[in-house]
């Protein structure tokens, strides 16, 4: 070691020394402490997303997370995936958005990591849309970087699109995204380009981290070297002193998780000292979000956990793990196990023993329906839910596009979509006086009782604009279940000891209750709550959610 005569220069650089070697020695997320995280959160992503759809959450990511993990989920929850994604691309004509192409790149990753081929799904390529360049930048920086991040995940080759106006090429996606790079480093959605707005200007967190990730397998061309080096410094800056960062002003978990994957993708350590902050790492700023046993909070002082945040949030822990371990990164997925073809999944409409045989799953009849206050900056933790039973025509929205998640809904109204849900051929009855044959909703409150899954409310009446309660809708519900070949049966000792969780078990209906420890027991219902409120109404979100589960707790989706 070379001797330094100044003896002030040498305890400067001892300092230094002992100050960077206790950075890194407060990085506090042992090995340990990382995989009881994946496997808490991949038991609670399994138990949330039972059945996972076509869709950005309670879909892709969630599949994506499991898959790289190495968690142990069986199987057929693959294959059953997969079955869905095969009716959904048919069902779509393998059209799956007109303008939104990461619509392709998103299922393209996820089918990616159970190792199954994008280019032939029901028939279908799906690797066929990246190949059309204006279409794909349409939507912004995003359009290029998940064609890219689609792409390289098995290495497909760039496929020919004869429709398309301008054949696109891996290197005219890296220099669009390296032309977009703003004079700070970093990238936002629509800064850099003609379609730049007021406030597009500023590097954002999440699009930069996800550039990174996109030119991660093009270091070896100097100018995406340059633009990465330029974009590290950028969120090093950027970063907070929590060791994490803001999106549009607010620290948030996913903002991390962009910058995790990215580092990942890249090889670099998340220890590394660029983004080490008062002895804060990203995967340290990560865990203050995490709540055992149910995912991950979007931001700090959230009241609860989120699912996009939990999704996201999950893959980060995976992501870092992978890297600690040597394996392929998040998206290299050159190792991904392949899920075999299997027996017919969930979407060939495998239902249980015992199921009513007037019950049928519902196909879809409206891919990718969603609604304005459900999705992007108003995603809603029961989107994946909405959309699943939007897209089968089993709910509808509101009008102008909007569903209103937290409106309450009528008794007539939660009969219909009941019928509709377990696929039963609507027919009037006169079982109830108050409910005549011109109605719109005669026919599914008459086929509601000819199977038993409503009775009325006494003196042949049916109160159909009456507002239904959550433990009118659990009965009803229940009853559903039956018809679906569930084993609804609680006796009085079970019945008790599932509700006895609940602060106001007692003040149910008595009626009510082995219904409403049915549909706990079996997840239909969430029990995170404390309170049952079981004379409150039900709000349309959580109605929503609640036939989500029972239908894929039936395997009828």
């Amino acid at each position: 070691m070379k001797q330094w005569k100044e003896r002030g220069l040498s305890l400067l650089l001892v300092l230094a020394l002992l100050m960077s070697l206790s950075v890194t020695a407060l990085a506090a997320v042992s090995k340990d402490t990382l995989a009881d995280a994946i496997t808490d959160t991949a038991a609670y992503l399994y138990k949330t997303v039972k059945s996972p759809q076509v869709g950005s959450i309670g879909g892709e990511w969630a599949v994506l997370g499991l898959a790289r993990s190495g968690y142990d989920v069986p199987e057929q929850y693959y294959q059953d995936y997969y079955a869905t994604v095969e009716e959904y691309v048919k069902a779509c004509g393998g059209v799956l958005h007109e303008k939104k192409y990461t619509e392709y790149s998103r299922l393209i990753v996820a089918l990616s990591s159970i190792g199954k081929d994008a280019r032939d799904v029901a028939g279908y390529d799906l690797t066929r849309a990246p190949g059309d360049y204006d279409k794909t930048i349409w939507q912004g920086l995003n359009g290029p970087i998940w064609a890219l991040i689609a792409l390289d995940s098995r290495n497909y080759p760039m496929p020919e699109n004869p429709q398309a106006k301008t054949q696109a090429t891996r290197q005219m996606y890296i220099d669009r995204i390296l032309e977009c790079q703003l004079p700070d480093g970093g990238w936002s959605l629509f800064g850099g380009t003609a379609a730049a707005s007021s406030g597009d200007n500023t590097s954002d967190p999440d699009i930069t981290g996800m550039a990174l990730q996109a030119l991660a397998k093009y270091q070896d061309q100097p100018a995406v070297k340059k633009a990465t080096d330029e974009a590290l410094a950028c969120m090093s800056e950027k970063q907070n002193s929590a060791g994490g960062f803001s999106s549009w002003g607010t620290a948030n978990s996913e903002s991390c998780v962009q910058i995790i994957v990215a580092l990942c993708e890249l090889g670099i350590p998340l220890d590394d000292p660029r983004f080490v902050k008062n002895g804060n790492t990203l995967l340290d700023n990560l865990m203050t979000f995490y709540l055992k046993g149910s995912g991950f909070l979007h931001t700090a002082d959230g009241s609860g956990s989120n699912q996009m945040a939990s999704e996201q949030g999950f893959y980060g822990l995976v992501a870092a793990q992978r890297l600690q371990q040597g394996k392929n990164s998040l998206y290299r997925m050159g190792d991904a196990k392949v899920i075999s073809a299997g027996e017919g999944g969930q979407a060939a409409g495998s239902s249980l023993a015992g199921k009513d045989p007037a019950v049928q799953a519902r196909p879809v009849i409206a891919p990718g329906k969603t609604f304005s206050d459900i999705s992007g900056a108003n995603a809603h933790a029961n989107q994946p839910a909405i959309e699943a039973l939007a897209a089968r025509g089993i709910i509808d929205g509101k009008g102008n596009g909007l569903f209103d998640p937290d409106a309450n809904m009528t008794r007539a109204e939660f009969s219909t979509i009941v019928v509709r849900a377990l696929g039963l051929t609507a027919k009037a009855n006169s079982a109830f006086t108050d409910v005549t044959a011109d109605q719109w909703y005669a026919p599914f409150v008459g086929t509601a009782n000819t199977y038993g899954i409503v009775n009325g409310t006494g003196d042949g009446r049916f109160n159909p604009e009456g507002t239904i309660t959550r433990q009118e809708a659990a009965v009803m519900v229940a009853r559903a279940a039956g018809l679906c070949g569930m084993d609804t049966t609680m006796d009085n000792a079970t019945t008790r000891d599932v509700l006895a969780q609940f602060g106001d078990y007692v003040t149910t209906a008595e009626w009510a209750r082995p219904s409403l420890a049915f549909c706990y027991s079996e997840g239909i219902w969430d029990d995170a709550a404390l309170e049952i409120q079981g004379a409150a109404a039900i709000k349309r979100c959580e109605i929503a959610q609640m036939l989500y589960n029972l239908l894929g707790s039936a395997n009828l989706l």
